[in-house]
């Protein structure tokens, strides 16, 4: 589990493709691996993956085909930033919100526009995720942890500070550039309360009779 504050910015230093994935070799700046053992998860651009091999200032992870589907992690290569942060432990302060490192899909950056000293972004979601987003709520883009000002439709819009942009890659994004979305965690779970048991398929109240009673049928 992650918190979306970002530690680090590091670097791709290399994309080997072996058996049909990825394995990654990460720069991590100025992040703190003096704690981590092989095994710890490490979040890249939002993207939870185990550290097979470890230095000083680096680790390497596999990368598999279903996190190359689901995510942007399959257009990086040598020379791209990522965002990094580590894995909570028991005594981290929860400065974001709860973030699983598991990314529901891909979004687009729609707009970029200056808002006094922070920046505006408006994405787009893909539509079978939009509905898990809320005006205030919380959302986790390639990794941050954000608010949520406004929905439309699909578009939302976010402000980044200037501390944020200083300490992430949002800084050097553009407009049409493909981020990493992760939803709230809470919202994914009530749906799935809301659907009942999994061995039951919940039957609508809406009947014929009701509908003609109602006058929408005749």
């Amino acid at each position: 589990m992650f918190t979306g504050i970002i530690l680090a910015i590091g670097t791709i230093a290399d994309v080997q493709a072996r058996g049909g994935d990825y394995r990654l070799t990460i720069n991590t700046g100025k992040l703190p691996l003096a704690d981590c053992n092989l095994g710890d998860s490490i979040a890249v651009n939002g993207v939870c993956l185990t550290a097979v091999e470890l230095g000083e200032h680096y680790f390497c992870a596999d990368v598999s085909n279903e996190t190359l589907s689901r995510t942007t992690l399959k257009t990086l290569k040598a020379g791209s930033p990522v965002n990094l942060e580590l894995a909570l432990t028991p005594t981290t302060r929860l400065g974001g919100h709860i973030v699983s490192g598991h990314v529901d899909g891909i979004g687009t950056i729609a707009e970029k526009q200056p808002d006094g000293r922070s920046i505006r972004f408006k994405f787009k979601a893909p539509d079978n995720l939009a509905r898990y987003i809320a005006e205030k709520g919380s959302i986790t883009i390639n990794g941050i942890s954000l608010t949520v000002n406004a929905v439309e439709g699909s578009h939302f819009t976010v402000n980044i500070v200037p501390h944020t942009l200083q300490e992430t890659t949002l800084a050097g994004s553009r407009a049409g550039d493909e981020v990493n979305l992760e939803v709230d965690i809470l919202a994914r779970y009530l749906e799935r309360l809301l659907q009942g048991s999994a061995g039951h398929t919940p039957q609508s109240t809406i009947t014929e009779s009701l509908l003609k009673n109602a006058g929408f049928i005749q």
